[in-house]
């Protein structure tokens, strides 16, 4: 396989050349690296949208206020490119200079922010968000240029030049050569550019630590030993499933992804037999190891759910899994946690129990509202802490002052008589939702543009670590696709209007991770990535029949902090000639 010019060269995914087709060993290297001043010269913006969905209007739009720069006073302009420098920059030495995001640093309250929020990290997730989703996003502008070049004389250097100017990586020749003859299949380009994003994606998420979270960094550590100053030794959080809510641990919830079990679920309706079978390897690793604490400290497992509303459009586009009502959200979010609470108490004996915790969280604006649970356990549906009420009462106080003033709010809003360690773990929340309230209200006018799906691709399995972007994956937790049916049905719905109704295919990353100390663990995972994607052709046969839904099919070893790891595809070549 040719290797690309030293000028544009990326590293691969673990196993992305079985996917890849070889380059042609003939073609110019000339043609592969040249300027990307040759190409952003003549580069356009997203052309008028006329008759699309709303939905896709709505990305678009999302797009080109990323593009065209929204206008943002100079000192956060200069903020989040000196943030954006530093997460990438490296010392004298060769060695990674850690994210800023690592770094506790906040903006002064003179520049508009409140006196809690840290505006630098605001900075620096801004910049992570602007290239993983840019990479998504410029996909589409560059097929539709290739769109206008196809039949031009020289039009595979051009192409190539224009994709790795603009995508970082060449296109598949076998596709590109055979424009001349019939339209460049624009249906299966898309797809293997969206799938190269997500590896690059995956790759740089494992290999670079954009969100200075990975277990052991300080961030992880940090929280942890907080965690259990609170009482508690495991966070497990369950949020929707719903794309709006794929940053709600590293975005809207400013935790370190290393130190949370995170599983979503549609509508956060959770697997109460499977959580409960969680439940027990934690307890027993307490008793074996004494992980993260010995078995009889006296803390307890935390189970959080994460429901969802939307301000902007309440009877639309809120919960598709509960009609789009607040109400049944977060009441049947409640009764599932009840749920497990009992099955434990039901199962154990001798003071086997969980904490319990619900938060809605508004998907326009990332706001949440915590119901605050009283020391007897008691939840309140009607009564919540909303940060954006806890922002106004303390956005013109001094920092101590403002921080002290959330506690007290947290206290007041409990249910009944607060326990003193879920309060400073919310209060702790509150606060870091404070800094994303900000966030939205600097680079987003206050609220998202995109309030409706927006996803780029949907998530099928389990797994998924590395994502942690809003509207970047709809997610399908699956053993088998007849259990995870209905929620990949609602995927392929939301897909349909986004893509198909373009004539674009529907992307769709197989994902199962596996125990790599355990023998033959990632061949069974392979067999079931297998598996399901010969379930879901067979379930979207005529959309697979017309190219309007490809795979990917990946697995990853959960043991390790490293990439996914690409299997195989739906998107093949044929090699040609022979008999």
């Amino acid at each position: 396989m040719s290797r690309r010019p030293a000028s544009t060269q990326r590293p691969l995914a673990p196993t992305a050349p079985r996917r890849r087709p070889p380059l042609d060993p003939c073609t110019d290297s000339a043609t592969t690296s040249a300027a990307a001043a040759d190409v952003s010269a003549t580069s356009g913006g997203l052309s008028p949208v006329s008759s699309l969905s709303k939905v896709l209007h709505q990305r678009e739009l999302a797009y080109a206020a990323r593009t065209s720069g929204r206008t943002v006073s100079s000192s956060r302009k200069a903020n989040s490119t000196a943030a954006a420098t530093n997460s990438r920059s490296v010392a004298p030495s060769g060695r990674r200079v850690r994210p800023v995001a690592a770094q506790v640093i906040r903006t002064p309250a003179s520049q508009g922010l409140h006196p809690l929020s840290d505006g630098l990290s605001n900075a620096t997730l801004r910049a992570y968000e602007e290239r993983t989703l840019g990479a998504f996003d410029r996909i589409v502008p560059v097929l539709k240029r290739l769109s206008a070049l196809q039949h031009e004389t020289d039009f595979v250097a051009q192409a190539q030049r224009l994709a790795e100017a603009e995508l970082g990586h060449p296109l598949p020749l076998q596709i590109l050569e055979t424009a001349w003859t019939s339209q460049l299949d624009m249906r299966t380009l898309f797809a293997w550019c969206v799938f190269e994003a997500y590896e690059q994606t995956s790759l740089g998420f494992f290999n670079d630590d954009p969100l200075a979270s990975q277990a052991g960094s300080c961030a992880a550590e940090d929280f942890e030993t907080f965690l259990l100053d609170c009482g508690f030794h495991l966070l497990d959080v369950t949020p929707c499933a719903d794309g709006r809510l794929a940053h709600a641990i590293a975005y809207a919830l400013r935790l370190p992804f290393s130190s949370v079990r995170r599983r979503s679920h549609a509508g956060a309706m959770f697997d109460v037999e499977n959580t409960v079978d969680r439940w027990v390897k934690t307890e027993h690793r307490r008793y074996r190891e004494s992980l993260p604490n010995p078995a009889h400290a006296d803390t307890r497992y935390l189970k959080v759910v994460v429901y969802h509303f939307s301000s902007k459009d309440p009877c639309h586009e809120g919960c598709a899994a509960h009609g789009s009502d607040d109400k049944a959200a977060a009441a049947q979010g409640l009764q599932r946690l009840q749920d497990f609470q009992q099955a434990v108490e039901n199962s154990f004996c001798c003071g086997a129990s969980v904490d319990l915790l619900l938060i809605g969280m508004d998907t326009d604006t990332d706001a949440i509202r915590v119901h605050v649970p009283g020391r007897d356990g008691g939840t309140d549906l009607d009564h919540w802490l909303d940060a954006r009420d806890v922002y106004e009462a303390t956005r013109s106080l001094p920092e101590d002052a403002a921080r002290a003033r959330v506690h007290s709010l947290v206290e007041e809003a409990a249910a009944s008589r607060p326990d003193a360690g879920m309060v400073q773990l919310v209060a702790r929340l509150i606060e870091h939702n404070l800094s994303q309230i900000d966030y939205v209200r600097q680079y987003h006018g206050g609220s998202y543009s995109d309030f409706g799906h927006a996803e780029r691709f949907i998530g099928v399995g389990i797994g998924f670590k590395e994502i942690h972007l809003r509207n970047l994956t709809y997610f399908a937790y699956m053993d088998t696709v007849e259990e995870g049916a209905p929620d990949l049905d609602v995927g392929v719905k939301i897909f349909k209007g986004l893509n198909v109704s373009r004539g674009l295919p529907i992307p769709v990353v197989l994902r199962f991770d596996y125990h790599g100390g355990v023998p033959g663990a990632r061949e069974r995972a392979v067999a079931h990535c297998e598996r399901v994607k010969a379930a879901i052709e067979a379930r979207y046969s005529d959309l697979c029949s017309q190219g309007l839904l490809h795979t990917l099919l990946t697995v990853r070893d959960r043991d390790r902090h490293v990439a996914a790891e690409t299997v195989s595809s739906s998107i093949t070549f044929n090699s040609g000639g022979g008999h």
